[in-house]
């Protein structure tokens, strides 16, 4: 191997198609997760965005149905409690369902939470909100 320039040497061309191919497995598989990690990330978000919105669209059903329910009762203490539900469909249709970038997402989602165990506690209703996710069902 006296005349055998140091790139021709076997053991040379060896390393150099090990770094190759290393670097092109590399790139594939990078390639793959990138495209498995954005699919799985689509899943999850829109498994995460149905549960919020049958929350949020389940305290709005509740809100409308005790505010017609409240509508001819004119005492002070009902007129609190149509407060209550008037201030909770605001919060509702005021969150930014469009907006999964909105920074304060989870902040407004918190306050209505909180707006909705208030009105409950008004009310004299167990606020134990869930979504059954094996079938349609809201429990209160």
């Amino acid at each position: 191997e006296v005349g055998t320039s140091v790139r021709n040497r076997p053991s040379v061309r060896v390393c150099v198609c090990v770094r190759r191919f290393h670097g092109e497995g590399y790139q594939e598989g990078y390639a793959e997760g990138r495209h498995a990690g954005a699919a799985e990330g689509r899943r999850h978000g829109a498994r995460h965005g149905a549960r919020v919105g049958a929350e949020i669209g389940s305290y709005l059903g509740f809100a409308l149905t005790w505010q017609c329910l409240l509508r001819k009762c004119t005492d002070e203490k009902n007129s609190k409690k149509r407060k209550a539900l008037d201030s909770l469909i605001g919060m509702i249709q005021k969150f930014p369902y469009e907006d999964a970038t909105y920074e304060k997402l989870q902040e407004d989602l918190e306050k209505i939470r909180g707006k909705f165990k208030q009105v409950c506690s008004m009310l004299n209703i167990q606020s134990d909100f869930r979504v059954s996710t094996e079938r349609s069902s809201l429990t209160f």
